[in-house]
């Protein structure tokens, strides 16, 4: 017996940003089978106060009737699991008879520290594709009672319904479509999730092509690719990208442009790869590189297989040869890192010339084996998510917020795309880590904050360090300062830019932001100086 004002099943999440949509309940969605016309998916952000949410779940489920069994399925992640225990905490002090489960990376390892476990009804670690269905099955119909834990059966890739005619109209049209051609990844990277993973496993390349066929006749734009190791396989790299140039609009066309994101291992990068890459625009082809640490120690404690060479050489041709967007990860705080490794590596990455270099700091992400240098490398944890390093024995507490603090001003200003040129001049220098170091370190003196900084804030807060501190010519400064707040667009005054800056027409009405509206500024920068 089903309720007659409500369905018998609700998956639910809560995303960091509405423009990310679940991949994960969707794949839930298309395999739930017989019991997907009593399922129905609702997706919050973290944004939403806690109360709105539970009380949206409970109007979804409706009324509940004598002997009619409901269920809430949560995805937890580490970026929601603070608020979504407070969503079932609420919930189960409201309605305890709903059944809560719960699935996804935050709740697969150490269970028995987390609250959110012990509020909830069951636990589904691992892989949910099938026992989420299962599970539910079992409530609505079978005996009672069931296991709290239980194990996430790793099904064969064919076996899965896949997920993507589960993304609606309105996904095609605002949100990023996230899409996989494959799970897991053999590499062991010991701050990784993945290096629990036996291997990577490929999807049916002729079924996930025609998934992206149907997602591209409906409209579908903009694909950000979720495996790990996308160029690990290089015939099916290479099917997925022809499947992309085959359909790039004619370049006299208007509209219509595709957004691809991929994933690279960055010292694999095999001529057929090169010369496919090499043929799409601009504005199309973003790749993410995990360099993560140049330090051969480092790599090599964290089980990290990386050819620094190979890797170099790569970045070189993909910035010169190609038009795609790179984006080149690093991560501050690994085992036995010091600040002056980093600046090293940062240094040496920074002269490949990526057009991002985005800065993360290390978490103890549950159930990595990074744990095991805890002790003999003197990492020290936030306890609460997203768990990240707080001191380690080579870096003290105070030069990890003194990064931090970097990190974000670097993203303002060089991540932006808004700056490139007054960052030239910005970080001209032995060491550009340590130049922009000093700026961090006196901005932060000045302001007392990383946040809520307008453009104009950060021209005059350059114009002010770069003049005073590094003695500079105003009249450089100012050149830089006003040709990259031209070309970006912005239409205020910055106190630095009194009188200098052209007559501009008054502010257009803009439709939706594209996805790529950085890579947009990097191009004309890049564009302008050739």
């Amino acid at each position: 017996m089903v309720p007659s004002d409500g369905p018998a099943i609700v998956l639910t999440t809560l995303n960091a940003k509405y423009i990310h949509a679940s991949l994960g309940l969707r794949y839930l969605l298309a395999n739930m089978g017989a019991l997907k016309r009593q399922t129905v998916l609702r997706e919050f952000t973290i944004a939403r106060k806690v109360p709105e949410v539970a009380a949206e779940l409970l109007a979804t489920l409706g009324e509940p009737l004598p002997g009619v069994v409901q269920i809430i399925g949560f995805g937890v992640y580490i970026w929601n699991v603070t608020q979504t225990t407070e969503v079932v905490r609420l919930l189960k002090n409201q309605r305890p008879e709903v059944k809560v489960v719960l699935g996804g990376p935050e709740v697969s390892h150490e269970l028995g520290e987390q609250e959110i476990v012990r509020l909830a009804d069951h636990v589904i670690t691992g892989w949910g594709d099938v026992s989420f269905p299962k599970l539910c099955r079992a409530l609505l119909h079978g005996s009672q009672p069931l296991m709290k834990i239980i194990a996430g059966e790793e099904p064969p890739l064919d076996q899965l319904v896949l997920p993507y005619a589960e993304y609606t109209d309105a996904d095609l049209a605002h949100r990023l479509l996230y899409v996989e051609a494959s799970r897991g990844c053999p590499f062991k990277c010991e701050f990784c999730l993945s290096s629990l993973d036996k291997t990577s496993r490929a999807f049916d390349l002729d079924a996930f092509l025609d998934e992206m066929q149907g997602l591209y006749r409906r409209g579908a734009r903009n694909f950000k690719f979720v495996d790990r190791t996308f160029n690990l396989k290089v015939d099916s790299s290479v099917r997925i990208l022809q499947f992309f140039l085959d359909r790039l609009p004619a370049p006299d066309a208007l509209g219509n442009e595709i957004f691809v994101h991929f994933e690279v291992v960055p010292d694999h990068l095999p001529d057929r790869l090169k010369v496919l890459i090499a043929k799409f625009p601009p504005g199309v082809l973003q790749l993410e590189v995990g360099v993560q640490s140049f330090s051969i120690a480092v790599q090599q404690r964290v089980s990290r297989k990386q050819d620094n060479a190979k890797t170099e050489a790569n970045l070189r041709w993909l910035v010169a040869q190609s038009n795609a967007h790179l984006h080149a990860d690093l991560i501050f705080g690994l085992p036995g890192e010091t600040l002056e490794s980093f600046a090293t590596g940062f240094d040496r990455l920074h002269g490949l010339g990526p057009h991002e270099i985005q800065l993360g700091i290390l978490k103890r992400l549950r159930g990595t084996p990074i744990v095991r240098h805890s002790t003999p490398y003197g990492m020290v944890y936030d306890p609460d998510p997203p768990y990240t390093v707080r001191q380690t024995g080579a870096v003290d507490a105070a030069t990890l917020q003194r990064f931090a603090r970097f990190s974000r001003y670097w993203d303002m200003i060089a991540n932006s795309g808004r700056f490139t040129r007054t960052l030239l001049v910005l970080l001209a220098g032995p060491s550009p880590f340590y130049f922009f170091l000093d700026f961090a370190d006196w901005q932060w003196l000045k302001s007392g904050t990383t946040s809520g900084l307008t453009p104009e804030a950060l021209v005059d807060a350059m114009f002010d360090y770069l003049c005073t501190q590094r003695g500079l010519p105003a009249l450089t400064v100012q050149q830089a300062l006003l040709a990259d707040y031209v070309a970006s667009g912005a239409r205020a005054s910055p106190q630095a830019l009194k009188g200098l800056l052209p007559e501009r027409e008054a502010p257009q009405l803009l439709g939706a932001k594209t996805l790529a509206d950085r890579q947009v500024r990097h191009l004309a920068v890049r564009q302008t100086a050739d």
